[in-house]
């Protein structure tokens, strides 16, 4: 099943890039981490993403996590989102995001699904919809291995976004985003990645491909 996730977006990529504009983009993320007891664990970041406008969109966001089970962990995210809009002023909105995130581990592979409901408060595009910021569900497996003696863990997604609205072009999904990225393997509080990551609208009005670099940056606070 999983494998037919991962090939989908190619199937896609096919069928909808000759349409498509092309943009670029760089994502910074940072953040801390901490837990509040064995079961619960709490996170702050701050994001700031550059395109064609310099800095375009900001948001800051605190999350809490459960552990339910060693393979199941549900989470609530409150996002306010800061979205640089066509005629270069800024829109605010507040957004919640609702996640259960499932996870396997056998030997050195790691097996992840995230489902998230996300809701938005303000609507930032107000003629459009915008699948990043509105409400939507999405689907997200992910794989990653541990490599034995080497400093990088790999790791491969697909998310899928589909837009719940009962509007002229809703019910249907409307982007796929997949990623490569790598995580280092360094001792200590300092968690740091890196990757690429293919963002493509589909089934939209106004179709766009995003080529994105993203680089994170979270530091774990030690609670014992």
């Amino acid at each position: 099943m999983l494998r037919f996730l991962f090939l989908i977006p190619f199937l896609f990529l096919s069928l909808f890039s000759f349409t498509q504009q092309n943009y670029f983009q760089f994502w910074l993320e940072t953040g801390i981490k901490g837990k509040i007891n064995k079961r619960i664990e709490y996170a702050f970041e701050w994001n700031n993403r550059f395109g064609n406008y310099n800095l375009e969109t900001i948001f800051g966001q605190a999350s809490i996590k459960y552990k339910f089970k060693k393979w199941l962990k549900p989470s609530v995210d409150y996002r306010y989102i800061s979205d640089r809009q066509d005629n270069s002023n800024y829109s605010s909105s507040h957004r919640l995001n609702f996640n259960l995130q499932f996870s396997q581990t056998k030997k050195r592979l790691d097996l992840g699904l995230r489902l998230r409901y996300q809701y938005s408060f303000t609507q930032l595009t107000i003629m459009t919809y915008e699948p990043e910021f509105d409400e939507s569900f999405r689907i997200k497996p992910s794989i990653s291995y541990d490599i034995n003696n080497f400093p990088l863990t790999p790791q491969i997604s697909t998310e899928f976004f589909f837009d719940p609205s009962n509007y002229e072009l809703g019910n249907r999904f409307t982007k796929i985003r997949y990623s490569a990225s790598f995580a280092l393997d360094i001792k200590g509080p300092h968690k740091v990645e890196f990757g690429y990551i293919f963002d493509q609208r589909i089934q939209m009005a106004i179709p766009l491909n995003r080529h994105i670099l993203n680089v994170s940056y979270a530091f774990q606070i030690n609670n014992n």
